[in-house]
């Protein structure tokens, strides 16, 4: 019997090439970062590797698909007394997202770095927050400081010289200061303080780069403004690179161009005239000026632009009543509330408190938010409004930002 043929030996095949995730281009690895939940967790991706923080910052009209679905989140707000205390921080806690959780946890939000003279009272009280950074003021000392609590990234600089108040006709009543950006270079600013004399303005810019001040002439006379006048002005707001005043009593606001530097006068809703208390101006998210007052639990609503003649103006847009969802929110009745307060506008948001303080001074109150652009109220935290509350939006990190433009 004949013997059968043994088998041909089985040829070695070549090891099967694994497919990571680090074998993605940038266009698949950007599509799965899309659909991470919120900047935070963008900023843990990208931290994992180098490939991973490339892939961001190579691409500008990513960082924009981003910002445009997940718009920079709140970590809290910043609470500023009257007094010399050092502002104290009150996080936003979901605990839906753990990693804008770790995000509050990982900033610097008792200030540490930021120097002082006594620790009883430091005496430091916060000008602005705005783009993840504080500014921060100490006459006490004259030093303005300019603090990231993120990145833990520290300016400290003198106040501007006394010459900004010369030329007043007396001593300058109050002053605003800003930050505002600048195109000077990486992680240059420049902060604007406002002098306001008894009818004019003037301003003193500072600027990172330089490490010095420019002082600029005052103002023309505001109009319709009696000699002696104190206070005429109330707090100033930054938008979309300016900065505006109301009056206290007349239809008018001040404005001040950051580009150019210069002094102008606008009008003033005739509704709105001595009822700064009741309203806020602020930015939308395409950076329109708006302005927002509440009353009994409704928010007016103007944007300014050009009317069929070119003229510009401020155009009522909506009203909205606010009562049923503010008790849905904070599942209360119109007797646990005073009314609404509008407390800021940054980007299209709302922030506002139900200012229980109409009632009881010591009785804490709803912080809550109203976006614009969704129509939509959300609670924030229950909390005694025992200072000036500034909200603190997390800013695109820079680390994250190439050389070819800004989220």
């Amino acid at each position: 019997m004949a013997s059968s043929s043994p088998p041909p030996p089985v040829k070695p095949q070549a090891p099967r090439s694994r497919t990571t995730i680090f074998s993605l281009g940038d266009d698949l690895l950007l599509e799965i970062f899309l659909r991470l939940p919120s900047l935070p967790s963008l900023v843990r991706a990208a931290l994992a590797c180098r490939a991973f923080a490339a892939a961001v910052r190579s691409s500008p009209a990513f960082r924009r698909h981003f910002v445009a679905l997940r718009p920079p989140p709140l970590l809290g707000l910043f609470f500023d007394y009257d007094g010399t205390e050092m502002p104290s921080f009150r996080p936003v806690r979901r605990s839906s997202d753990p990693d804008l959780a770790a995000a509050s946890r990982s900033a610097d939000v008792f200030l540490s770095r930021v120097p002082g003279h006594d620790d009883a009272s430091p005496g430091w009280q916060i000008a602005e927050c705005r783009g993840g950074f504080l500014l921060l003021l100490n006459w006490s000392t004259d030093q303005i400081a300019v603090y990231n609590p993120l990145s833990r990234v520290l300016d400290l600089f003198p106040t501007p010289p006394d010459e900004i108040s010369n030329g007043c006709r007396g001593k300058c009543l109050y002053t605003d200061s800003f930050m505002l950006s600048s195109d000077e270079g990486p992680g240059s600013f420049r902060v604007v303080t406002v002098c306001h004399g008894k009818s004019r303005l003037r301003a003193a810019v500072f600027s990172s780069c330089t490490r010095e001040w420019q002082i600029l002439p005052w103002s023309k006379r505001a109009p319709g403004q009696p000699s002696g006048k104190k206070y005429w002005l109330r707090h100033g707001r930054q938008v979309d690179g300016k900065l505006y005043w109301s009056h206290t009593k007349q239809a008018y606001k001040v404005v001040l161009d950051t580009t150019t530097l210069q002094f102008s006068f606008i009008d003033l809703p005739e509704h709105l005239m001595g009822k700064g208390h009741l309203y806020m101006v602020g930015g939308a998210r395409d950076g329109k000026p708006c302005i927002v007052s509440a009353a009994d639990f409704t928010l007016s609503v103007w944007f300014r632009g050009a009317d069929a003649d070119g003229v510009e103006k401020w155009t009522l847009d909506s009203v909205i009543p606010l009562e049923e969802e503010v008790l849905q929110a904070t599942k209360g009745s119109l007797d646990d509330h005073g009314d609404l307060k509008v407390l800021t506008i940054l980007d299209g948001i709302v922030y506002l408190s139900t200012f229980e303080t109409f009632v009881d001074d010591s009785a804490p109150c709803w912080y809550l938010f109203y976006c614009l652009e969704t129509r939509k109220l959300e609670r924030i935290f229950h909390k005694k409004n025992d200072g000036h509350a500034h909200p603190y939006v997390m800013a695109w990190p820079t680390f994250l930002v190439g050389n070819n433009g800004s989220p």
